[in-house]
Order: C-alpha cells, then sequence, then structure tokens
C-alpha cells in the first residue's frame, strides 16, 4: 500500500507538470513507470505494466522532443491533431488492443484482459500524442483515466483509483488550460 501511495504521489507531480506543460514531466516520467511496474505486476495488470514500460521510453523520447534545439521550436508548439494521423492511430490502436487482448487472455491470468487492453492500447497512441503536443490527448486521457479508475476499484486499488480519478477531472481542465495556451 505504501508503494502505491509513493506511485500516487509521482503520478500527481506527472500531471501537475503536464497540465502545466512543464518539460519536467519527461524526468518525473520516467520515475513514475519504474514504481508502477512493481504495482501492476502484483496486481495482475500485465498490460498495465506492459504499458508502464512504454512509458519509460515514451518519456525518454519525450524529453528529447521537448527539448530540442530553438529552430526545431515551431514544432513543439501545443497544436491540433492532424487529420491525416486520425485514421492511422485509430488503425494502430485497434491492433494494439487486438494483440494485447490476444497475449493477456492466451499467456496470462489477468481478471480483466479486454479493459487492460483498451486502456493500454489508447495509452500508447495517448502518450505519442502528448510527446508532440496535441490537445486533443486529453479527452483520450480522459477515457482511459475513467476506464482504468473502474479497473482498479474493481480490483482494490484505492490510491491508484483516486489517482485515476483526479487524472479523470484534470484531463479535461487540463484540455481548456492546453487551448488557452496555443492561442497565447
Amino acid at each position: 500500500m505504501e508503494i502505491e501511495i509513493i506511485g500516487a504521489i509521482i503520478g500527481l507531480t506527472f500531471l501537475y507538470l503536464e497540465y502545466n506543460a512543464n518539460k519536467w514531466l519527461w524526468a518525473v516520467g520516467v520515475l513514475m513507470p519504474v514504481v508502477y511496474i512493481w504495482i501492476f505486476f502484483h496486481a495482475q495488470f500485465y498490460a498495465y505494466m506492459g504499458m508502464n514500460i512504454y512509458y519509460f521510453f515514451a518519456s525518454i523520447y519525450g524529453w528529447i522532443y521537448w527539448n530540442r534545439n530553438k529552430s526545431d521550436k515551431e514544432k513543439t508548439k501545443i497544436r491540433h491533431i492532424s487529420k491525416r494521423f486520425i485514421l492511422p492511430l485509430t488503425v494502430i490502436g485497434i491492433a494494439f488492443f487486438a494483440l494485447i487482448a490476444f497475449i493477456l487472455i492466451r499467456f496470462t491470468d489477468s481478471p480483466v484482459p479486454y479493459g487492460d487492453s483498451f486502456t493500454t492500447a489508447l495509452s500508447i497512441i495517448t502518450m505519442w500524442m502528448l510527446a508532440h503536443k496535441l490537445v486533443e490527448q486529453w479527452w483520450l486521457w480522459f477515457i482511459v483515466n475513467v476506464t482504468s479508475c473502474v479497473l482498479f476499484v474493481w480490483q482494490g486499488l484505492y490510491p491508484t483509483a483516486v489517482l485515476f480519478a483526479v487524472y479523470s477531472v484534470i484531463s479535461v481542465f487540463g484540455y481548456y488550460k492546453w487551448k488557452r495556451m496555443m492561442t497565447v
């Protein structure tokens, strides 16, 4: 339980930095997955555990992308997703969902293979969107966070469920804050 509280505190720090589009979110983003890999392994949320391995490397990618030299600053402004990315990201998300669900059903004792697969696949896409500062990532995080909150309550991971409930609310506020930041 203590490790879960530590993870929740780190997660809230990450969320605060993300909300403010602060590049230091990526440094916290390297630490947070290490804690949650352990938590999710013991809770038998294997896709969430795997997703946190992805988050670890995605945080390194995000740090590099957000800290590019000044000539690339235009590329790292908050912006809307290009319509050309919607179909490929949807197809990739569905493929990830199917693959993860297959693995969880076939090779693990996951108590919620479809929920775990859904939130993991969507999180992979959403983390990429965050690294590219796409404002719509907040709406996808909302879906991930609400679904995850329900799964964590069901599994008895109450501090993590509270964290994801807070994430759900902040996802809405984050979208509107990033929209305002786009116009500044």
